[in-house]
């Protein structure tokens, strides 16, 4: 059974940073590929960072790229979030999301591509 469990959340002042981790079992953790979402209150959730695990492609919304860094250690296995220079509007939930490559109509980086969801970890960003 999947099984990711994220931590790392907590609260930080505007441009500071954290780091987000999502422990992982019950899969083949090297051959998924993996995400992480964002949801703020009332909000949909939103892909922030994406891995293609069989390319090593990434996937990064213009909001957070060359902020926001995504990587994995498989002898963990592990997938992290490292979120520098943070802003208010990245605050909400973080989830990690995991799913085998498969065909779909949705873009791979995009929410119903995934079946495996964390319970998610809250950060949030204020002065």
């Amino acid at each position: 059974q999947v099984h990711l469990v994220e931590s790392g959340g907590g609260s930080v002042q505007p441009e500071g940073s954290l780091r987000l981790s999502c422990a992982a079992s019950g899969f083949d953790f090297d051959k998924y590929i993996l995400a992480w979402f964002r949801q703020g209150p009332g909000e949909e959730r939103a892909v922030v960072a994406a891995l293609y695990t069989a390319t090593g492609m990434t996937h990064y919304p213009d909001p957070t790229m060359g902020r926001f860094t995504i990587s994995r250690d498989n002898a963990r296995p592990t997938l992290y979030l490292q979120m520098n220079l943070l802003k208010p509007g990245d605050s909400g939930i973080y989830y990690c999301a995991a799913a085998p490559p498969h065909a779909a109509p949705h873009p791979w980086y995009s929410a119903p591509y995934y079946d495996h969801w964390g319970q998610g970890t809250q950060v949030t960003v204020s002065p």
